[in-house]
């Protein structure tokens, strides 16, 4: 397994978990408003770990996480 793979696997299955919790929740207005809030801060670090680790150098990297950190926290 390369480098990166675990941490990348290990965000694809949290993405998984969360689109599982949300689909189990109550289908009311609080609910779905959580859900969707959820799903996006949920379902995004895998992606953004997927372009960061296609980064063309160590600060391309470094760039592309901290904009990920960024966006999760918006």
């Amino acid at each position: 397994m390369a480098k990166g793979d675990d941490i990348q696997e290990r965000l694809i299955d949290f993405a998984v978990d969360i689109i599982k919790l949300c689909s189990s929740l109550p289908k009311n207005r609080s609910s779905n408003h959580i859900a969707t809030q959820l799903l996006r801060s949920g379902t995004s670090p895998a992606a953004n770990y997927g372009e960061a680790r296609g980064a063309e150098s160590r600060n391309d990297f470094i760039h592309k996480l901290r904009i990920a950190l960024k966006e999760r926290t918006e």
